[in-house]
């Protein structure tokens, strides 16, 4: 094997051999692990160092024994290491059991009696591993045959339709707790103290100037009272916030300024200053808005 394979070749083999290994079972995130890691790369050091060290070390021992032979020996070993892998022992060995070839010798005894154009036609067995190969071949079709057509398992076809039908529930039931993926369609109505106070909290900062820090109104409509211009409720009070008021004189959108969770608790503390009736509010613009079916999220 050490003929087969010179140092040059094994050495290099070996070492990415165990960093690839340590590459995969290492969590090492978007960067390479004896990168991220700095004991790795300690750690692969000292591996080659002690391949090297290893084949330094093989190659003075054989050195010494080959010194330590008789002239009788030395020529033995040199004819053996002279020989071609294809020459060798084990290698015929190998040959004769998956081909199971007849010697040359016998050749007369496997002619058959044809003869094209001189030449000739014999009657070898079949490979061994040609044969194993065929009858592999039949009993993957006989297992195959029973499990798709008497059995009825899934094809491809209908493996793949069940996948993405599968994925497309994954993603469904993803979209309704991630924050940052929420719609109109997924958004919920906030409840919790706490989300409702950061909701007041951006709506100071963001809505207040339009709309008052009571919500009564000012340049934008009275958010306390029943009636609504683009409708009421979470969703559409969201869908607002996302896209924008009425072109030419509505309020911008806020999806470029604030994140989908952030317009939820905006959308729910909105909705809950309805009825505070602040001291000169402005006049209610709109139809009222009756919610049916409301979604409220459950902590």
């Amino acid at each position: 094997m050490k003929k087969l394979i010179p140092v040059y070749v094994r050495v290099p083999v070996i070492f990415f051999a165990v960093m690839m290994a340590m590459e995969y079972f290492i969590d090492s995130g978007d960067r390479p692990a004896f990168i991220k890691f700095p004991m790795v790369s300690v750690f692969l050091f000292v591996f080659l160092f002690l391949l090297i060290a290893i084949e330094i070390t093989m190659k003075a021992v054989d050195n010494i024994t080959y010194h330590l032979l008789t002239e009788e020996q030395k020529n033995q070993l040199n004819e053996a290491n002279d020989l071609s892998f294809k020459d060798s022992e084990w290698y015929k060995k190998l040959m004769e059991k998956l081909t199971k070839t007849e010697p040359l010798a016998n050749e007369n005894q496997l002619l058959l009696e044809h003869d094209y154009d001189g030449i000739k036609e014999l009657d070898n067995n079949l490979p061994p591993w040609w044969v194993y190969l065929f009858y592999a071949c039949i009993l993957f079709g006989v297992v195959y045959m029973v499990r798709y057509e008497v059995l009825g398992a899934d094809n491809q076809e209908m493996e793949l339709k069940k996948e993405v039908a599968q994925a497309k529930i994954d993603i469904a039931e993803y979209m309704k707790t991630a924050p940052d993926l929420m719609d109109e369609k997924t958004v919920t109505l906030l409840t919790d103290p706490a989300d409702l106070a950061a909701g007041k909290e951006i709506f100071t900062a963001n809505c207040a100037a339009c709309h008052r820090v009571d919500g009564g109104g000012q340049i934008g409509p009275n958010l306390t009272d029943e009636k609504w211009i683009l409708g009421g409720g979470i969703k559409n009070v969201f869908h607002t916030l996302v896209n924008g008021g009425r072109d030419g004189k509505g309020m911008i959108s806020w999806k470029g300024t604030l994140k989908p969770k952030e317009m939820q608790k905006v959308a729910s503390y909105i909705l809950s200053l309805k009825g505070s009736n602040p001291p000169d509010a402005k006049a209610a613009e709109g139809e009222v808005w009756v919610e049916e079916n409301v979604t409220v999220a459950v902590k």
